[in-house]
């Protein structure tokens, strides 16, 4: 038997300990918004955050979700109003929903990089999302991502040098844009 919190209640699954946690929650406990897609961790149509970190279920045991904290799409939205998430209702505004099959394990890696990272980069965000979408709607995804935390504003790059002065001269014809001779282009 394998005891876990999941969506914030106590639950016992009689089964057989080498399970994987996916058809755990879809065949025992009824919660079917986690999608079977590869079966080896890669698609991320399964995932789930346990102990807040976003986990391929499918390829989770329940004896490795023994004591733990497990999370999945039908209660990501609890305690948030109108039931939704941030991530979710962020997803519905900027129509990120096509066929919806991978929608739900989208959501909660978007919700599990959230908690790791409240203010990720669009780069951040693009490596740290590593579910497949057939239908594409990754620059949705970054929209949504942005309508929750805001515009990430890039660090200010560093003050360019000051050739001419470090080096004692002045610039040179090809540094000040100065070009000369029949070799330049459209002479």
């Amino acid at each position: 038997m394998a005891s876990l919190t999941l969506n914030d209640q106590p639950v016992d699954f009689t089964a057989d300990p080498a399970m994987p946690l996916l058809w755990a929650l879809r065949d025992l406990a009824n919660l079917t918004g986690t999608k079977y897609g590869c079966g080896s961790g890669e698609c991320g149509a399964c995932i789930v955050l346990v102990d807040g970190q976003a986990l391929p279920s499918c390829t989770l045991t329940l004896a490795e979700a023994q004591g733990r904290n497990v999370v999945t799409i039908e209660g990501l939205g609890h305690g948030h109003p109108g039931g939704l998430h941030p991530v979710q209702q962020a997803l519905i505004e900027e129509q990120a929903i096509q066929c919806g099959f991978c929608t739900p394990g989208l959501a909660v890696a978007m919700a599990g990089l959230l908690q790791a990272n409240a203010r990720p980069t669009d780069e951040q965000v693009r490596t740290g999302l590593t579910n497949i979408c057939r239908c594409g709607v990754y620059p949705r995804l970054l929209r949504a991502m942005r309508r929750v935390t805001g515009p990430v504003i890039a660090p200010a790059p560093p003050p360019a040098p000051d050739n001419a002065a470090s080096a004692g001269t002045e610039p040179s014809a090809e540094a000040s844009g100065e070009v000369a001779g029949a070799d330049a282009v459209g002479e």
